[in-house]
């Protein structure tokens, strides 16, 4: 990072690392959030793109207003010190969900695509993010930016590759992924998406803001962040409707899809998936980690706190991956739908 601030393309680049990881990448995500809807789910995902450019420029922006150091002062200011409070530890909490649904997703690469114990890629994932998170929020954006762009394109030329061989049956995903009783409606699903992405993002997007080099920096990074991951998101979506059948039940689908390309391509797309889990995870632990202490200032608490959290996070990764995806990410949507509603409510009326 130079004196001028992060650029444009390094705000946008950290936009879509901090939000895609191991659901995005691998597809759980748009197989639980936007394929059981058949076609709605495509309009779903044109509203959750719209959703992510704008929430993403609010958040930084209030991070660039009030120098944000974590997501603190953009929850304080926008919510007030009572629901705020409330908002602050919901955050916290699912920041440390996320970072052990990230170890999971490690978990079921290296057992889906090595024959390897899931436990094995679990403490790797753990251990490097722990030690990327204690270089600080500039090692943070640094490892997250690099990596986004191998993983766009991984992402795009795997479905389109995947498109024009086996096209979309979207009428046949919808009824092989069937439902999930949290998220019954189209329209609340694409809300609950960008809620709990939005839940995990701040904690990086309010110091990104605030680190950015102006306004303009700002606001096209997140338009060009925002339709980076709605084009990923929708390419994802018609490449696992043309292959329903065989990913269902798979914990990585998009790994299957790309080994329908070349066994080349399945090694590569692993390698690109795990460097992007890798960049979220970071995300994760980097602001819960940062809401406990300050790493910079406090080097021995702030090494304490993330070796105490990593273990606790492997843990609980435990509990599996698809799993966390299915039903922590939902209730973790309802949940950031109020700091949704705060962040519009103070940018319109402030």
């Amino acid at each position: 990072m130079n004196r001028k601030g992060v650029s444009t393309l390094k705000v946008a680049a950290t936009y879509i690392g901090t939000v895609v990881g191991a659901g995005f990448a691998t597809g759980q995500e748009l197989l639980q959030f936007f394929s059981k809807f058949g076609a709605m789910g495509l309009a779903g995902l044109l509203i959750s793109t719209v959703m992510f450019i704008l929430f993403g420029y609010i958040i930084m922006d209030l991070g660039k207003k009030l120098n944000a150091r974590s997501h603190v002062e953009i929850i304080l200011y926008s919510s007030g010190n009572q629901i705020g409070k409330v908002i602050d530890y919901i955050i916290t909490i699912f920041l440390f969900g996320s970072f052990s649904a990230m170890i999971a997703g490690t978990g079921a690469l290296f057992t889906q695509q090595l024959n390897l114990p899931g436990l094995m890629g679990n403490i790797l994932m753990a251990f490097l993010t722990a030690l990327t998170v204690l270089t600080g929020i500039n090692g943070v954006i640094n490892s997250i930016s690099f990596v986004v762009p191998f993983l766009l394109a991984a992402v795009i030329g795997t479905s389109v590759f995947s498109i024009v061989n086996t096209p979309p049956d979207i009428a046949r995903a919808a009824i092989i992924t069937g439902g999930n009783g949290l998220m019954n409606n189209w329209f609340l699903s694409a809300v609950l998406y960008v809620s709990y992405n939005t839940v995990l993002s701040i904690a990086v997007l309010g110091p990104l803001g605030a680190s950015a080099q102006n306004k303009k920096a700002i606001r096209n990074g997140s338009i060009l962040g925002g339709l980076g991951l709605g084009i990923g998101s929708v390419m994802i979506y018609l490449a696992l409707s043309g292959n329903a059948s065989e990913i269902a039940g798979l914990e990585v689908p998009m790994i299957y899809v790309a080994g329908k390309i070349s066994y080349f391509a399945q090694i590569l797309y692993a390698l690109v998936l795990t460097a992007e889990v890798y960049t979220t995870s970071v995300g994760a632990l980097y602001g819960f980690a940062a809401r406990i202490t300050d790493i910079q200032k406090n080097p021995v608490k702030g090494r304490i706190v993330v070796a105490t959290s990593t273990v606790a996070a492997l843990m609980a990764s435990q509990f599996g991956f698809s799993n966390l995806v299915k039903y922590w990410y939902p209730v973790e949507g309802y949940c950031g739908i109020i700091l949704l509603v705060c962040l519009a409510y103070t940018t319109f009326s402030k």
